[in-house]
């Protein structure tokens, strides 16, 4: 018995396991294999209480019935709740006949509360899988909302870069919610020398700016390394006046640094100014690009700075979450964070960044923190900056 048994169940197990990516995909097969086996369930129950009703009341049918509301869509569920009505009324009736063939009363106030309760939690459920906008159950429809951004966000990520280099980030959101308006887009060269970034804060806090940073970011993550700098901007700028969003602007920094000689060009679009730690004087120095935000006008103005980064210098980038608050304005703010940073970074940069964003004074706005950091000479071709770098001010 014991080897059948043993053969059985990986068959048993990757069974279930198609039906629960079936499921979690939102399939009508995987629809129907939940109804099938709520349906069991109920029937399951319904035996139980027509054998003892006293144990298996007809409040126990809520059980497939809150099952249901998690896991079906609204027809299915509307089949459900159906069949659970006649399963209540079939033991609700069995337990009256048997009450009036013992000479007792047949409907109580109990009973009666029971029916109307039971009732009025059907409707309830069927209202509330009516409201789901996207068609799914409320954790299936999570479970895909979590997914994309999931996805998004992966292409935030800094890929791994060549021996001289690293990079850390940290990112906090407003009420700790898991989706917030600042992300990350980045972008390694093939060759791995050329390394592209975008900072960027969509206007607004929490979940509202959550499901905004989400459609800006598929857009960025699709045309950075595709279009020069100043192209991307000008792509986003466009972007966001297409939008109809009640609060439709977003400040952004962007950054291209050669990874073999260290040189670098940065793009401000109304974002707090990047700072650039320098080793020799132990300073983070406030950088110079500024910049109108995206999504304001149809021609913004760009400021572009260009420098070099030597051997333990670091750039860092963060949103203005980390330096304004409501009893700090943004110029204390910088200067806090200059201080902060440079104490910091002054014992190592091993997690700098998250011992940077664990000393914010918590808020109500989202905080990130991004730093780039020269560790070692790489091999150096010809000097001069990234394309695009040439000139000290540009505009669109």
């Amino acid at each position: 018995m014991t080897s059948p048994l043993r053969r059985a169940l990986p068959s048993v197990a990757d069974y279930l396991d198609q039906r629960i990516v079936r499921w979690r995909t939102g399939t009508s097969e995987g629809q129907v294999a939940v109804v099938v086996a709520l349906v069991a369930l109920s029937a399951v129950i319904l035996a139980a209480s027509l054998v003892s009703y006293s144990t298996f009341p007809a409040p126990t049918f809520v059980v497939p019935l809150l099952l249901g509301t998690m896991l079906l869509r609204y027809r299915p569920l509307l089949t459900l709740v159906l069949l659970i009505a006649v399963c209540v009324a079939v033991t609700v009736t069995a337990e009256y006949v048997r009450a009036v063939d013992a000479g007792l009363p047949g409907f109580t106030p109990g009973r009666v509360s029971t029916l109307v309760t039971m009732a009025v939690v059907a409707i309830l459920v069927l209202f509330e899988s009516s409201r789901h906008r996207s068609g799914l159950p409320g954790p299936l429809g999570e479970a895909m909302l979590v997914d994309l951004r999931d996805r998004l966000q992966a292409q935030g990520v800094v890929p791994p870069l060549p021996d001289g280099w690293t990079s850390q980030s940290a990112m906090v959101s407003s009420g700790g919610t898991k989706f917030a308006g600042d992300f990350l887009v980045a972008n390694l060269s093939d060759d791995e020398t050329r390394l592209e970034m975008v900072m960027v804060d969509v206007c607004g806090k929490g979940v509202a700016a959550g499901t905004q940073s989400l459609q800006f970011a598929g857009a960025l993550g699709g045309l950075i390394g595709a279009l020069p700098p100043l192209g991307l901007f000008a792509a986003g700028n466009d972007f966001l006046l297409r939008q109809s969003w009640d609060e439709g602007f977003a400040t952004a920094v962007h950054v291209l640094i050669d990874l073999r000689t260290g040189d670098y060009s940065i793009i401000n679009a109304g974002h707090p100014p990047a700072l650039r730690w320098d080793v020799a004087t132990g300073e983070w120095i406030i950088d110079g690009a500024r910049g109108t935000a995206l999504g304001i006008t149809k021609r913004p103005d760009f400021h572009q700075t260009t420098g070099r980064l030597d051997v333990g210098d670091a750039l860092m980038f963060y949103t203005d979450g980390v330096v304004e608050s409501r009893t700090q304005d943004f110029t204390s703010g910088i200067e806090w964070l200059r201080t902060t940073a440079a104490d910091i970074v002054s014992k190592g940069f091993d997690q700098a960044s998250r011992k940077i964003i664990k000393q914010v004074t918590a808020g109500d706005d989202d905080r990130a923190v991004l730093i780039l950091n020269r560790t070692v000479v790489a091999v150096e071709t010809a000097v001069g900056t990234p394309d695009d770098a040439s000139s000290p001010r540009q505009s669109v």
